[in-house]
């Protein structure tokens, strides 16, 4: 009695899937390949449809670049300031660690504010020679008078 019951616990059941499906190897250290029958007319027709793909990929891009332009051209300016922002800013981090070197460019940003101050902020006259080259450099730049 007690070996029937032994039996019935271990049977197994066996799905009708389970029984397509290749009987792989389970030996330790043995390795065994499993390749899906494919003929070569299937493989063939999946060549195919890769080459059509890649052969119209070209247009299809163009296409998309055309109609996305501008938003493309924004996304891309936005992605360049950011990735421009970190290298300054590492490369500012870097300088300040070497010792020396942020004191002194403090001094010289103290120097410069000082200058430009006594340059063109102090009297009226400098005040309006300032007001003109920025009138002259914007001109420049936008292209209007």
């Amino acid at each position: 009695m007690e070996a029937q019951m032994q039996e019935s616990e271990t049977m197994e059941t066996k799905s009708p899937e389970a029984a397509t499906m290749p009987e792989i190897n389970n030996q330790a250290g043995t390795i065994t390949k499993i390749q899906a029958p494919q003929s070569q007319e299937q493989i063939q027709k999946y060549l195919d449809q890769v080459s059509n793909f890649l052969s119209g990929l070209p247009e299809y891009l163009g296409s998309i670049f055309n109609k996305y332009k501008q938003p493309l051209v924004i996304i891309g300016l936005i992605i360049g300031a950011i990735v421009t922002l970190k290298v300054v800013l590492a490369i500012l981090d870097a300088l300040n660690d070497i010792p020396l070197v942020a004191p002194t460019f403090e001094l010289i940003g103290i120097g410069y504010s000082a200058w430009f101050v006594y340059r063109y902020l102090l009297k009226a006259n400098t005040r309006h020679e300032l007001t003109n080259e920025i009138q002259s450099l914007k001109s420049q730049v936008v292209g209007k008078n």
